[in-house]
Parts: structure tokens; sequence; C-alpha cells
């Protein structure tokens, strides 16, 4: 019988440290004039890499009393819309409405005293944002409509959706309930709670049979949805401090699985992330965050960078604490 197979040892600390100053630097260095970030170097000024690019180099290790977020800080200020929201789109006339990134851009400024206003009103905004698909409304009137069997999914549960008063999706209800769970309890809306456990109810409704999340139905036309890595991340660093239930461990086992088998820094970066904020042990990975060079990164976009940028930060403090590794096992 042949012995199995060693794992490869891992980088050296000095590789990991180098590799995240160099990634660091590099982001610091795509920040535009006007404060914020593109999706690509040079690219138009958006809300969204600004939130990732803010998340990387301020709620980490990293000072904020510097040149770099003071502009930051002023460019997503000046984004906020009259409602409290952020918009999705770039800045312009035709941009009236706020989206999804309202709840990144709050993740990103929690704790600031500066943002202590926008904070409180994009909190406001997201707890006040309600599907329209869940409504009381629209459930009754699909009590009038014959049984449908293309999904398979709960009508009672409200999370969020990419834009205002559409449709409850896997990540943009995700990245509320972060907001909601990383600001602070005073600034936090009697209504906030209730919100929460609706969006946590329609998590673990939408999640895959076997495990794991995708962008939309877990089941359709009878067949099962297949897990993406991604909406599996997110959904579980949402879950993080929610009630426990199996489906939980169950999606950790899936991300185990599906790890090896990642190719694209973005996806691994955020997959040890979530896996180290569990405890959980990440098998060796076909590839490792240390087989690109930060200009190799940054090309696939400002958000991949900032995301390999949490990554490698031992001291980060979003999207979580990382806990003490437990081998072999999810908790």
């Amino acid at each position: 019988m042949n012995a199995p197979e060693m794992p490869d040892p891992l980088p050296p600390a000095e590789s990991t440290e180098e590799q995240r100053i160099e990634c660091l630097s590099l982001l610091a260095s795509l920040q535009n004039a006007d404060g914020g970030w593109g999706f690509r170097a040079g690219g138009q000024s958006r809300v969204e890499p600004t939130c990732w690019a803010a998340l990387a180099l301020f709620q980490s290790s990293q000072p904020k009393n510097n040149d770099t977020y003071r502009k930051l800080q002023e460019f997503l200020h000046a984004r906020q819309l009259p409602d409290g929201s952020w918009p999705t789109g770039p800045a312009g006339p035709e941009m009236s409405g706020g989206g999804w990134v309202t709840s990144l851009a709050c993740c990103a400024l929690a704790g600031s005293a500066e943002s202590d206003q926008q904070l409180r009103a994009g909190l406001q905004w997201i707890c006040e944002d309600f599907p329209r698909d869940s409504s009381p409304w629209q459930r009754f009137i699909r009590k009038l409509r014959p049984e449908s069997h293309i999904s398979s999914q709960s009508d009672s549960y409200r999370g969020w959706g990419w834009t205002p008063k559409t449709s409850s999706w896997v990540e943009p209800t995700s990245f509320a309930l972060m907001a909601l769970r990383e600001s602070s309890r005073e600034k936090l809306l009697k209504c906030a709670s209730q919100r929460r456990e609706s969006g946590i109810s329609l998590l673990y409704d939408r999640m895959c049979p076997g495990g794991g999340w995708n962008c939309g139905n877990p089941r359709v036309y009878g067949v099962d949805g297949d897990a993406l890595v991604l909406p599996t991340c997110w959904a579980l660093l949402a879950l993080r401090d929610a009630p426990e239930k199996p489906g939980r461990a169950l999606s950790l086992a899936w991300l185990q699985r599906a790890f090896a088998k990642i190719e694209s820094p973005g996806s691994l970066a955020v997959a040890e992330m979530t896996l180290e904020i569990y405890g959980t042990q990440a098998p060796v990975a076909r590839r490792s965050l240390q087989d690109w060079s930060a200009e190799e990164i940054a090309e696939n976009g400002t958000h991949v960078i900032a995301w390999v940028c949490m990554a490698l930060d031992a001291q980060r403090s979003w999207p979580g604490v990382k806990q003490q590794i437990i081998a072999g096992a999810a908790r």
C-alpha cells in the first residue's frame, strides 16, 4: 500500500507577510483622485470597490488616521443618497436609487465616529427595505394560483434583494445581516432584531439540499441546485453568530470539500477566511494565494485584491475574528 500523500508545507510567514504588504500597497495606489476606487485600475470610482478597499485597508490592522482614509470617507459620504442608501451604479442624475451596496457601505464605515450620522441613516434604510416578493399581498396572490413546482422555497421569510422592493436573494441578505451585526447596539433600530430573524430564516430555507448556497433557489423543477463557493461563504459568514442548525455544519462540510478544487484567488481568499472564522481546517487546495503576484491578483478586480489582503491579515476585524483551528472537523 502506498503511503498517503503529505500536504505541501505552508508558505513561510515572511512570504505571506511580504505578499500582504505588496497587495496592500498596490491596493492603496489604485485610489482615484476623488477618494474612491474603480472595479479596475483607472476605472470610474464606484461605491462597491471603494467599500472593499476600505474593509481591506482600514477594518484590519491598518491605522485610520491618514489622508487615504480621509479621502475614502469623504467619497462615501458624498455618494450617500438622501434616503440613507448608497447607489450601485456610477454617480449621475440617472442614479436616483440605492441598492445592496448600502449594507457594504455600513460595514465599511462601522466604528468611524465621523460617519455616525451616515451609518445610522444607512441602517435605517436597510431595516425599512422589504422585498416585495414575500409581502402579505404577494403571498395571498400566490395562494390563488395553481400549485407551482418550478421552485421550492418558503414565501414566509423576507431577506433583502439586489435592488429595493424586488426579490430576496442569498448574497444581499447575507451582507445586510453582516451590516446589522457589525454595528454597535446603540445604533440599531427596534425593527433590526425582527429583520435579522427573518433574514436568518430565509438563508436556512434557501440552502441547497447537500449543503451550501447558490445565487437563486435550492431546487427548481424538482432538480436540486448546485451550491457555489462565494454565496456559501457569504451566507456562512452572515450566520456565524446565528442559532446553530444542522444546515450550517452541512454547509461547512460542503465548503471543505469544495475548497480543494478552488483555482481563483478571490474565491480562495474568501473561503479561507470563512473556514478560519469557524475554526475549521482548510484542506490542501490545487492553488494557494502565493501562486499569484499582487499585480496578477489586481487584474481580477479591486474586490479580489481586497479579499486577498483581508485573508492574509491575521489581525483583521472583518468579516470576523479568526477562531482556533480545529483539525479535520467543523464545529
